[in-house]
């Protein structure tokens, strides 16, 4: 994995946590691998190129099909689009 992708992989794990959190555990430090089991996933999204409406689609999917929780689809199209920004800031 090149420095740069790297980079976007760890700040991808800190937006999910502190920033998507959808089940409210950023303030426990305890749970801060909670949501590591989708970075992978959310990491190939933002490197083949994905779209901030694919990205926010996943992570809906994730809030209603893993977490039983109702999709919050204006806070996931901010966080794609944070996703993206990260990824244009690391990738220049």
């Amino acid at each position: 994995m090149k420095e740069s992708e790297k980079r976007l992989y760890r700040a991808t794990d800190e937006i999910l946590f502190y920033l998507w959190d959808p089940i409210g555990v950023k303030d426990i430090p305890a749970a801060r691998d909670e949501y590591q089991s989708y970075l992978p996933k959310v990491f190939k999204l933002l490197v083949s190129d994905s779209k901030d409406h694919e990205i926010a689609a996943y992570l809906c999917k994730v809030e209603t099909s893993s977490m039983g929780l109702g999709a919050n689809k204006p806070h996931a199209i901010n966080i794609a689009n944070l996703l993206l920004e990260a990824k244009e800031f690391y990738f220049e």
